[in-house]
């Protein structure tokens, strides 16, 4: 049955509203994924075919769309941004509100949806605390079908040497592909964010809904082979599950 949803989000970032305002038009890469950057005026084109609703940079940003593409468990959509400065525009206040209409699965659909965006918006933190304005090279990959297992996100986090019991602020050895130092900037039983002095990488325990766990990288590496990067994760991920 159809339902109404919003999820609201507010926070302070070590930011400029401009910084922010940058990320979320023309740097989604830095935290999210790329995207066609929206067309700088309401009624523009924003992304996934959404329309711009509010335009008044560098303060609120709207889009809107009715029909949500490739989803058939969503109609309405719309992401609301609004920016205020703080501490004389040193630093940004943001509240985000993310609405529409799920039409299918409401429960399991929203508590997804409001994870990730609790997630995402650390993401964002980190990435404009300590990396912006620098562009992404971005990679996103699933593991197979053995990473929807109810304890996969557990096993993927003790593959990397980032158990449950690791909290969020610890500096660790990672055993990733190769191995290397991170600080363990998010840490629940649902995801995983790893930082480095060169980009930010996050795991997602989506098989609490039903989906196989998923790693993005983001890399701000001048040097970086992000497609070399996806092929060894893609490949130290599989070979996770070939073992359990």
């Amino acid at each position: 049955m159809s339902k109404e949803f919003e999820i609201a989000r507010e926070f302070e970032v070590d930011a400029t509203p401009e910084q922010v305002w940058e990320a979320i038009t023309t740097g989604t890469g830095g935290y999210l994924w790329p995207m066609e950057p929206p067309e700088p005026r309401v009624g523009g084109t924003g992304p996934f075919g959404s329309k711009v609703v509010a335009w008044d940079p560098p303060h609120r940003y709207t889009n809107r769309v009715e029909d949500v593409e490739g989803i058939s468990q969503q109609t309405l959509n719309q992401l609301d941004y609004t920016v205020e400065p703080r501490d004389e525009g040193r630093r940004a206040w943001v509240r985000y509100v993310h609405s529409g209409i799920f039409v299918d699965d409401w429960d399991n659909q929203y508590d997804g949806a409001a994870r990730h965006t609790d997630f995402y918006l650390h993401t964002l933190r980190e990435y404009l605390t300590h990396f912006a304005p620098r562009p992404a090279a971005f990679a996103t990959f699933d593991g197979p079908e053995a990473s929807k297992a109810p304890d996969a996100l557990a096993v993927v986090g003790q593959a990397l040497g980032v158990g449950e019991d690791v909290a969020a602020g610890t500096r660790v050895t990672v055993h990733g592909p190769d191995t290397f130092e991170a600080v363990v900037d998010f840490r629940n039983p649902y995801f995983i964010g790893l930082r480095t002095d060169r980009g930010l990488t996050r795991v997602f325990g989506r098989n609490h809904w039903g989906h196989p766990v998923g790693i993005s990288l983001h890399d701000f590496a001048a040097d970086t082979d992000i497609k070399q990067c996806e092929t060894e994760w893609q490949a130290w991920l599989n070979g996770v599950f070939n073992q359990a």
